[in-house]
């Protein structure tokens, strides 16, 4: 799985949209980037693939002449930090949570798709670390850094430019599909319903809001898909309260009302209520 993202990622083009005088969103094979430039240096939010950092920074020079300067992970998951190592090779330092940090330093398995990664190389950990909240004055505009706590795993942060007033809330939003949650590392339906909650909290009519996976999208999109995640839930849970087994429960299809709406990215309604009634 992970040669064949790594394969994808050599011929996927980066796609640049300009959200702000010096901030845009960078989307390739990974994970949703964004990039900030400025006499201070280029700010980037994730790294997607190892064979995708070429293109990324080819992206970054079409739009950029400034020096390579920080990279913000916004949790630990490969196709958000498989390019760490050769961005750090090109000048940038790695900034993340705390367990960001822990989790890639030490081997990792994600059972959902039968996956046992390594740790990462030196050159691809965070050198800079937070638990809860980092402030960060960067080109001219001022960035909160907030830990989400346990949500699509146990290292979710989000990035609020408060200038620019764009906030990269990382996996944590899957925006037009049902997400993918990591049971293994801390994931729970729960934790992302309030995260969900929290990213609300801070967004505004028109804040330009950029999900994990999936297109650029506003605070009205995002309570969408926390409003589905949390119908989902209560289906899920008055199933389980019922008695009725996780096998019982996929067959009774608590995400049928929702399936023409979400059911188009890589996890099927299946394995969405599989996650849902194990997170619980």
């Amino acid at each position: 799985m992970v040669s064949q993202a790594r394969a994808a990622a050599t011929t996927t083009p980066i796609k640049t949209t300009k959200l702000y005088d010096n901030v845009y969103l960078l989307q390739g094979a990974g994970g949703n980037m964004a990039l900030q430039s400025g006499p201070e240096g280029n700010l980037l939010i994730d790294a997607s693939f190892a064979t995708a950092v070429p293109k990324i920074r080819e992206a970054i020079g079409a739009v950029s002449q400034a020096q390579a300067d920080a990279l913000i992970n916004t949790h630990w998951h490969f196709d958000h930090t498989d390019g760490n190592e050769g961005l750090h090779a090109a000048g940038f330092k790695i900034l993340a949570h705390q367990k960001t940090r822990e989790r890639l330093s030490t081997p990792q398995n994600m059972k959902m798709f039968g996956l046992t990664l390594p740790a990462a190389p030196a050159g691809a950990l965070p050198a800079i670390t937070f638990d809860d909240t980092l402030h960060m004055w960067h080109n001219g505009d001022s960035l909160e850094l907030v830990h989400f706590d346990p949500a699509h795993t146990d290292t979710d942060i989000y990035i609020h430019f408060h200038k620019a007033d764009v906030l990269h809330v990382g996996d944590t939003w899957f925006n037009g599909m049902y997400p993918f949650i990591d049971e293994g590392t801390g994931g729970s339906i729960g934790g992302m319903i309030r995260a969900g909650e929290k990213a609300l909290a801070v967004a505004g009519n028109e804040t330009k809001v950029i999900p994990g996976h999936g297109p650029l999208g506003t605070k009205a999109d995002l309570q969408k898909f926390h409003d589905m995640l949390s119908a989902v839930r209560d289906k899920v849970a008055a199933l389980k309260a019922a008695g009725a087994s996780e096998q019982e429960a996929v067959a009774k299809k608590p995400t049928s009302e929702f399936d023409a709406a979400w059911a188009k990215g890589r996890f099927t309604p299946e394995m969405f209520v599989g996650i849902v009634y194990r997170t619980l």
